[in-house]
């Protein structure tokens, strides 16, 4: 496959396992992480496994230059981005007042300032070219107001309008959207968004192979969301029919942070 696809957050979890998903269809890649060391490792695997071209661009999305600057260095090595798999993102456990003001801002600028960057980078060459899309990763949470993590659910609450939104102005276009809306997932998120207060994580999570699988799947079929699991679907459903002051407090008390503890 000639195309050219670019994965953010490409290093671990979700964003590696969809690297692999597109290596396999014989696609270009563009590996976009801070982790340089993890990229290669996993760009020198699949080039083997798969015999196909790789470029590797260390970049932090929470610098708001990084978007322009992936772009240049794209530019500047003559590649065209095909398709844009927007995954990096992050969260943090805990009270809005309790937890640092300037990364919670650093949430914003990677899960939804960087992601509209990137897109407003790369999908006008998909539009006049009449082909390509775009996979964003966002999360069941974005069905949910999120107490004890209420910045994470609102990022993704973003993500899942402004997918949908672009879908259908680009209905019709040759360009798809595909917005991929994991549940708890074995990834190190958790490590990070424990990082300042903790809960307990639920058993039965599904692994970042399987939920990258299903969201390969779904945007290659041109579907606008994909929810990976039973249960998570159950949930997204539920949503729906609740009182939204139910569904409040359910979330509360499922995110209720605890003091973190050693190890």
């Amino acid at each position: 496959m000639s195309e050219t696809v670019l994965v953010t957050g490409a290093s671990s979890g979700i964003g590696l396992e969809l690297a692999k998903c597109f290596a396999a269809d014989k696609a270009r890649l563009v590996l976009v992480a801070r982790n340089t060391a993890a990229m290669e490792a996993l760009a020198g695997e699949l080039r083997r496994q798969h015999a196909i071209e790789i470029h590797v661009l260390t970049a932090d999305l929470a610098q708001p230059a990084a978007p322009q600057q992936v772009q240049e260095e794209l530019q500047g090595r003559g590649v065209a981005v095909d398709v844009l798999v927007n995954n990096a993102g992050f969260g943090l456990h805990g009270d809005f007042t309790d937890l640092p003001l300037g990364r919670q801002l650093e949430i914003v600028q990677v899960n939804v300032m960087a992601l509209v960057a990137l897109t407003g980078r790369f999908l006008p060459g998909m539009v006049q070219r009449r082909q390509g899309g775009i996979l964003n990763v966002g999360s069941v949470a974005g069905f949910f107001p999120g107490p004890h993590m209420a910045i994470y659910y609102a990022t993704k609450a973003f993500v899942q309008s402004f997918s949908e939104a672009l879908r259908e102005e680009l209905r019709g276009s040759g360009v798809s959207v595909t917005n991929l809306c994991p549940g708890p997932t074995a990834t190190n998120f958790s490590q990070v968004a424990r990082s300042y207060q903790r809960r307990e994580l639920p058993a039965g999570k599904m692994t970042a192979a399987a939920v990258a699988a299903a969201g390969h799947r779904a945007f290659r079929r041109q579907r606008c969301i994909s929810v990976p699991g039973a249960g998570n679907v159950a949930l997204m459903h539920l949503a729906r029919w609740l009182p939204r002051a139910t569904v409040r407090r359910i979330v509360g008390r499922y995110n209720r942070p605890r003091p973190a503890t050693p190890d």
